[in-house]
């Protein structure tokens, strides 16, 4: 863990020090324009909605917990057989869209989470056609929404600064259940298994409860799962 830390620490260095005049002008070359089509809140285009603590705050003062649930891809299993992760997502429907999905539009369009504000603006590391791995974004382009409208500068501005913002909340989040973790597990003597990890997701997925530990507000809560 002690590597992976590392890498989010220069991760949340190299977005502060990302230039501002090139991802504005890769927002204007974009010129994203939200048709609110929904089809970024469907099962076909997003899996989940990964939530920062902020967003799932708000989500649970506003709705309740039951429109939340541990983020899937749980990060590891201790050798229990107790899941961790590193935050909430956004409820899903049993179709696999958004809980707040209509079938036409969101729910709660103008109070959405930050990664769908943001959204397609990510910045994620990628290579590009010679390899080189370099900051850049992502998001389902040409898939739906308009593209090429005229974005001014108060806006660039503001979509700059609401992804910096997310990116660097998000990295802050994983560095935190990182180092929880790290603690956490020495402090009770336990380890990380894989072995474990796999048995316990074949079980899951024969109907079995498990217990999933999410990382939130600097601690962990229980959560007990059924498929």
């Amino acid at each position: 863990m002690k590597i992976q830390a590392q890498n989010i620490e220069q991760d949340l260095k190299d977005i502060g020090s990302f230039s501002d005049e090139e991802y504005k002008e890769i927002i204007r070359e974009v010129g994203f324009g939200c048709e609110r089509c929904g089809k970024c809140c469907t099962s076909e285009f997003n899996d989940h909605i990964f939530l920062l603590d902020e967003d799932a705050q708000k989500i649970i003062q506003d709705q309740g917990r039951e429109y939340i649930r541990p983020a899937p891809y749980f990060d590891l299993c201790d050798n229990l057989g107790r899941f961790y992760v590193m935050g909430y997502a956004l409820k899903t429907k049993p179709n696999g869209n958004c809980i707040f999905y209509t079938g036409n539009s969101c729910q709660h369009y103008e109070t959405r989470p930050r990664i769908c504000r943001i959204y397609p603006y990510m910045l994620h590391r990628e290579p590009d056609e010679d390899g080189t791995i370099d900051f850049r974004q992502i998001g389902g382009l040409n898939e739906h929404g308009s593209y090429h409208n005229k974005i001014d500068e108060g806006a660039c501005k503001e979509i700059l600064r609401a992804v910096k913002e997310y990116e660097s909340g998000f990295l802050r989040q994983q560095l935190g259940f990182i180092e929880y973790i790290r603690k956490y597990f020495v402090e009770n003597n336990l380890r990380a298994s894989k072995q474990m990890f796999d048995r316990m997701m074949r079980l899951y997925q024969k109907g079995e409860k498990i217990e999933v530990y999410v990382f939130y507000e600097s601690t962990i809560e229980k959560n007990i799962l059924y498929i």
